[in-house]
C-alpha cells in the first residue's frame, strides 16, 4: 500500500473525439449508448461511470494513452444518452453486468481492462465476480461496495456531522417523520412519474453529493443540471434502497477469491467524504494482487490533481504490462 506522491504530477491526456458511437439494444426497452476512441487494435479498456445514474463524460477518455488503448465508455441504463432516460424499470446490477457482456461481444473484444470510480468501482467488482475470465486487470477509484454502513454514512449519520449546512439543505424540505429515513423519503418522492413534481427533489439530492465530492467543492454552489440530476437521484435511490441488488450486504468485500490473480490498482482520496477510505482499505486487504494508493490531498472526485496523476500512472502501468 502506497501513500507516496511523486513531486511531478501527470495530467490528463489531450482531448480526443470518439471514433465510433451508437446505441446498443440490450432488451426490455433499454438502449445503451456507447463510444470508442484511441487505437482500434489497442489494449481494450472499459471505463465505468459513477452514480448510479451519473453518465459518462468525455474526460473519462483522457486517463488513457490513445496510442496504446482502445478506450470504451458507455452510459448505463437510464442515464446519459441511454434511453429511456431516468428509467428504473428493468434496471439492476445484474442487468448492468449483462449489458457489459453484450457490449463486449458487440465490439468484438475478448478481454478488457476494467476501470471504474465510485459506483463504477462497485460495478467493476460485480462484473469481475460474474465474468472473471474477461478481466485483464482492474483500476478502481473511490471504492464503494454499496454496503448498508456506507449508505448510512452518507444518508443517515456520518457525513452530515461534517457538512451540517449542506445536510440541512437536503433535509429541510422533508417532514419530521421523513427525516427519520432520508433515503426512503427521497426514494418515495422521486419514484413519481411526474417529472416536474420531482424536479426540485432531484436537484437537492444531487446537490448534496456535489457539495461533498471534492476538497474544493462549495456547499452553496449552483444547482446541478436538472436532467442529469433527475437520472442520478432516481437511480441512486432505486439502487441504494435495494442494497445494490446484491445477494447479501458486504458481499463484494467478502467474496474476493476470484480476484486472487487479477492485477488491481486502487486509488483513494484520503479525505473522501462520499466513499471513505475504509472500504478501499478493506478491499485491498482482501485482494492480495492489488495495490492501494492513498492520495493525501484528495477527496472523492476523479478530477482532483493527485487523483488524476495516480489514475494516469495506473493506466500507463497496465499498458506497459499488457499492451
Amino acid at each position: 500500500m502506497d501513500t507516496h506522491r511523486n513531486s511531478r504530477r501527470l495530467g490528463l491526456y489531450p482531448p480526443i473525439d470518439a471514433s465510433r458511437s451508437g446505441h446498443l439494444d440490450v432488451g426490455e426497452g433499454h438502449r445503451v449508448y456507447y463510444e470508442t476512441c484511441g487505437r482500434a487494435d489497442g489494449l481494450p479498456v472499459v471505463a465505468l461511470h459513477g452514480g448510479p445514474g451519473g453518465g459518462a463524460a468525455p474526460a473519462m477518455r483522457r486517463f488513457f494513452d490513445p496510442r496504446v488503448y482502445r478506450i470504451i465508455i458507455f452510459d448505463q441504463r437510464g442515464c446519459g444518452r441511454s434511453t429511456p432516460h431516468g428509467a428504473v424499470e428493468a434496471n439492476d446490477t445484474g442487468r448492468l453486468v449483462s449489458d457489459m457482456e453484450r457490449l463486449r461481444s458487440h465490439l468484438g473484444v475478448e478481454r478488457w481492462v476494467v476501470f471504474g470510480g465510485s459506483w463504477g468501482a462497485t460495478l467493476a467488482l460485480a462484473y469481475a465476480r460474474a465474468c472473471r475470465d474477461q478481466v485483464i486487470a482492474m483500476i478502481l477509484r473511490g471504492v464503494f461496495a454499496c454496503t448498508r454502513s456506507e449508505i448510512d454514512w452518507f444518508y443517515r449519520d456520518g457525513a452530515n456531522r461534517l457538512f451540517p449546512d449542506a445536510w440541512e439543505r437536503l433535509t429541510a424540505r422533508l417532514s419530521d417523520s421523513e427525516q427519520a429515513d432520508v433515503l426512503k423519503a427521497y426514494h418515495r418522492r422521486l419514484m413519481t412519474d411526474d417529472v416536474e413534481a420531482r424536479r426540485s427533489d432531484a436537484i437537492e439530492w444531487a446537490r448534496w453529493e456535489s457539495a461533498l465530492i471534492s476538497l474544493h467543492a462549495d456547499p452553496s454552489a449552483a444547482s446541478p443540471e436538472p436532467r442529469r440530476a433527475d437520472a442520478l437521484a432516481r437511480l441512486e435511490t432505486h439502487y441504494f434502497i435495494h442494497g445494490g441488488f446484491f445477494e447479501r450486504d458486504g458481499i463484494l468485500l467478502e467474496d474476493t477469491a476470484h480476484l486472487k490473480d487479477v492485477p488491481g490498482l486502487i486509488v483513494q482520496g484520503r479525505y473522501d467524504m462520499v466513499t471513505p477510505a475504509q472500504t478501499a482499505w478493506r478491499l485491498a486487504k482482501a485482494w492480495p494482487t492489488a495495490r492501494l494508493d492513498i492520495i493525501p490531498d484528495a477527496g472523492h472526485a476523479a478530477g482532483e490533481p493527485g487523483t488524476i496523476d495516480a489514475l494516469v500512472r495506473a493506466a500507463d502501468h497496465i499498458a506497459r504490462r499488457f499492451a
